[in-house]
């Protein structure tokens, strides 16, 4: 029986699902962590622990230990495995991509340099080391422009900046993301150019250097800062045929320009008309839960196409199912101690849902984008259009009601309750309703002025909190939720990233449903 290494972080999503694959193909696995795996007791010696953030010394353990327990192949499943594996599988002859190449997709900036010198289209990008001069950098790449760490990824601490000032505010930002991530403050950062546009995923899978196509997922909620946090892939695309052949031309352009030759690929990329440029590109699969959209042929995983191609086993089929999917990533609306996530039940009965995951405990910590690394779960859908199924995810989440305790504050601190509803808002300053909900496009008249106070402007996140009269709040994120028909015009002031949810404290005392509002909080159906 073939035997197959599973390079698995620990703090991956990903393992339940190559696990599942693997006993459908019938091959042995021994599973390698950064951490000693609960499992271990019952694999024994097929279970190790590698020290992942040193791929050479991981790999060189991997060699060893292969010498009584041969391997036929070998997959890091995340980011943080990629290279482990290709070291390990050049030094004991198996199908790999080059490490040079892996290298590239692991920091931004080799990326960057390796996609200039093959001319592949992409952001205009300047490297910014610590006590650089900001404002000469932002002349080079232009305005707006965003700010990123080399070597994070999932959107994590990406920032978009509108001036000078706001880009050196977001580099300090990064740089306390990277320490806290434990990862060296003081490494060079990524300045790049803003580029407009719609964005797309990529998945793909490469044999001898040739895309395989698999999938283009839409993101239909705009992401325009000032931070990324993606919530919505669905597939098929509903982009021009010809922009489609486009963003396929410039996937495999990226691929051959960094070097990668074998195995899953994943690339987020902007559409802009008939523009099409790369993002980022990276060597193993779609992250999370998110393949679970994802079915080829008769009701074959992702994982088991990565897996077969690995193993040299025959890919069949990999043309993706007829119907439409989607998933949407659950945003943490805020900081805080998840108490609850009620409504579970009802968006799970909404037409066309198959399955709704929340993958953070009751209890634990919530760090919202661009600070954390997780999100709150994951829903999928499955319907006969990618309309139909964005209307489903849309429904289900706006039905869920997330319960967060927030962090340690003045007393009194209140327990937050927010319930996903696509909508613009009546934000008030005062402690008993910050934010009600407003029917239609425009936000009421403000019945005061001024900025919220310190405990409710934590729990929204906004770095910038002014609120003026018949104005939304202002400085943040777009309304990314609702739908475009009841979206503000282009030039009206931004929502919240939180601000696509309704906020309102609630005290101990007052009733979940049905009872009593606290005192001044007037919600407006």
């Amino acid at each position: 029986m073939q035997r197959l290494l599973l390079i698995v972080p620990s703090a991956t999503y990903r393992a339940p699902d190559f696990m599942a694959a693997a006993r459908e193909l019938g091959v042995a696995v021994t599973v390698a962590s950064d951490r000693a795996a609960a499992m271990s007791v019952v694999m024994g010696d097929h279970a190790l622990t590698l020290p992942l953030s040193d791929p050479r010394e991981a790999a060189a353990a991997i060699v060893d230990h292969a010498r009584h327990t041969p391997f036929a192949a070998i997959v890091g499943v995340d980011d943080q495995g990629v290279m482990t594996a290709a070291l390990a599988a050049e030094r004991l002859g198996l199908s790999h991509n080059p490490p040079a190449a892996v290298a590239c997709t692991r920091d931004k900036a080799l990326m960057r340099h390796a996609l200039a010198d093959a001319g592949v289209p992409q952001p205009r990008f300047v490297l910014l080391p610590e006590g650089a001069d900001v404002r000469a950098a932002v002349r080079k790449t232009g305005l707006p422009c965003v700010v990123k760490p080399l070597s994070l990824s999932g959107s994590r601490g990406v920032i978009r900046a509108d001036d000078a000032d706001a880009a050196r505010a977001a580099a300090e930002h990064v740089r306390a993301i990277l320490a806290g991530a434990g990862e060296p403050a003081d490494a060079p950062l990524l300045l790049e150019s803003y580029l407009p546009g719609a964005e797309v995923a990529v998945e793909g899978l490469l044999r001898a250097g040739q895309l395989q196509l698999l999938a283009i997922f839409d993101k239909p909620d705009p992401l325009e800062g000032p931070y990324f946090e993606e919530t919505l892939y669905v597939t098929p695309s509903r982009l021009p045929a010809a922009v489609q052949v486009e963003v396929e031309r410039i996937t495999a352009q990226a691929a051959r320009a960094l070097g990668l030759r074998e195995g899953p690929v994943h690339a987020e990329l902007r559409v802009d008309g008939e523009n099409v440029s790369v993002l980022e590109l990276a060597a193993r699969s779609i992250g999370g839960l998110c393949s679970r959209a994802l079915r080829f042929g008769a009701g074959v995983s992702l994982e088991q196409l990565i897996l077969r191609h690995a193993l040299g086993m025959k890919v069949y089929d990999p043309a993706r199912e007829s119907r439409a999917a989607g998933v949407m990533m659950l945003p943490i609306p805020s900081a805080g101690t998840l108490v609850a996530v009620e409504g579970q039940e009802q968006a799970r009965a909404v037409a066309g849902i198959e399955d709704l995951q929340i993958t953070i405990a009751r209890g634990r910590p919530l760090v919202p984008l661009p600070d954390g690394d997780r999100y709150l779960g994951f829903l999928f859908a499955r319907g006969p259009t990618a309309e139909a199924v964005e209307r489903s995810l849309r429904d289900a989440h706006a039905r869920l009601r997330i319960r967060i305790e927030p962090s340690p504050g003045p007393a009194g601190a209140l327990t937050w309750a927010a319930r996903a509803r696509p909508a613009d808002f009546h934000l008030r300053a005062g402690p008993s309703a910050v934010a009600c909900r407003v029917p239609g496009r425009r936000a009421a008249p403000c019945r005061a002025r001024g900025s919220l106070p310190g405990l409710e402007r934590a729990a929204l996140g906004s770095r910038r909190s002014g609120l003026g009269a018949g104005r939304r709040f202002l400085g943040a994120d777009a309304h990314r939720h609702a739908p475009r028909s009841e979206r503000g015009p282009p030039g009206a002031p931004r929502a919240p990233a939180a601000g696509d949810l309704l906020l309102r404290p609630i005290r101990a005392s007052e009733p979940r449903a049905g009872g009593r509002r606290a005192r001044g909080s007037r919600d407006r159906r």
